[in-house]
């Protein structure tokens, strides 16, 4: 196992749907065949556990962002490389986060570029067709807005390239910028 002093936090933001979480896993996957530790947080696991009973307006999506930057923040001092997933869609929370982790450790944003019309088409949850039938309120995308990254570290398109293509480019920055090997 190699062991980092201070690890880094990778976050993926983008439209639900935009494939966000399985970039995620897979640069999870190679990092941990390199013998690296690494966290994969997403929205799933934050909201049954570290976030239980978080809402979806913009208040209560800020204070479980908020736990969430620490928990990577905590993690990432410790040598862990973290992987966050999340929609996150508002410029000035990304902001918060970034200035929570950046006191102790790196942050990357990674933008994970998606067409809300190709997130609908995909929907893995059937969530946007409850969003679009009005039975979600604060949908992202829908009833609710998402604020690219206006100067993102990675940006990656999940309808141009594949997962695999869009994984190596995170991998090659991540090798780039930190001597991963």
């Amino acid at each position: 196992m190699k062991h980092l002093n201070k690890g880094f936090v990778v976050w993926f933001t983008g439209l639900p749907g935009s494939g966000k979480t399985t970039l995620a896993k897979n640069v999870a996957k190679i990092l941990r065949d390199k013998g690296y530790r690494v966290e994969v947080i997403d929205g799933d696991w934050a909201r049954k556990t570290i976030s239980l009973g978080a809402g979806y307006t913009r208040e209560e999506r800020r204070i479980h962002l908020h736990r969430v930057a620490w928990v990577a923040r905590l993690l990432a001092r410790n040598g862990v490389i973290v992987l966050c997933s999340f929609v996150s869609p508002y410029r000035d929370v990304r902001k918060m986060i970034r200035e929570i982790i950046e006191e102790e450790a790196p942050f990357i944003e990674v933008y994970v570029y998606c067409p809300l019309e190709e997130c609908i088409r995909r929907d893995p949850k059937g969530l946007y067709k409850k969003a679009l039938r009005g039975e979600i309120k604060h949908f992202t995308g829908i009833s609710d807005p998402y604020e690219p990254p206006e100067n993102p570290d990675i940006v990656v398109d999940t309808v141009k390239y594949s997962i695999e293509e869009n994984v190596e480019k995170i991998i090659n920055y991540l090798a780039k910028r930190f001597g991963i090997n």
